[in-house]
């Protein structure tokens, strides 16, 4: 049977050589003939799809969101079926994941945004985006596991969620400063400590609740 999976389009192609590309040498040193050579598409074809190098940090934001929205929505966390389980669970899988070379498994919207976050506000905001619009994807969950252990606090689910992307970028930070992911696996250790001690020690509501036969390492 003949193969009817379609190519990808200069588009794809050329936002796929941006993540690379940004993620291993920055916004600013990437330029247009590196994303054309890396894409294997004409210059011609590059600004057919986008106005400029700016065009395509921008398309690169949005499509750094839909990938990676797609990656973690399918994840095993989500198997939990208690939300705080679903959480940490959220946070053992981002640890998991920080294999291979820098440029693996940093971000392409934290770098972006740490180059141009006061020259080019349009970038910005689209990075902006991407990181909030993940981390309200943890909210549920943290709300939920709030309620389900009567925890009062003044602070919000989206502050917490906020928090945890806050480290995560911070470990990507220290990893690109030192060149080792080993201290980025820290960090996230740490959050998982932090996370559990939060729910642990937050007042709460009525009777006081227990983690249950739930364990955590």
């Amino acid at each position: 049977m003949p193969n009817t999976t379609p190519k990808p389009d200069a588009r794809s192609k050329l936002l796929a050589a941006a993540l690379s590309l940004i993620r291993a040498k920055g916004y600013t040193a990437t330029t247009v003939d590196e994303l054309c050579s890396a894409a294997g598409v004409t210059k011609g074809a590059f600004f057919h799809h986008f106005k400029s190098k700016d065009a395509l940090g921008i398309a690169a934001a949005e499509h750094w969101s839909a990938t990676t929205g797609a990656f973690f929505a399918s994840a095993p966390y989500h198997n939990h079926d208690d939300p705080f389980e679903r959480l940490i669970g959220y946070i053992e899988f981002r640890k998991a994941i920080i294999e291979g070379d820098l440029a693996e498994f940093t971000c392409l919207v934290g770098t972006m945004t740490q180059e141009v976050y006061g020259s080019n506000p349009a970038i910005r905001d689209a990075c902006a985006a991407s990181i909030f619009g993940h981390a309200a994807t943890l909210e549920p969950d943290i709300e939920a596991a709030m309620k389900a252990r009567g925890i009062v606090a003044d602070w919000t689910p989206a502050s917490l969620a906020a928090h945890t992307q806050a480290v995560l970028q911070g470990a990507f930070i220290l990893a690109k400063a030192t060149g080792d992911r080993a201290i980025a696996r820290d960090s996230v250790d740490h959050l998982k400590r932090y996370l559990l001690l939060l729910f642990e020690t937050a007042p709460k509501i009525g009777a006081s609740h227990s983690r249950g036969g739930s364990s955590y390492d």
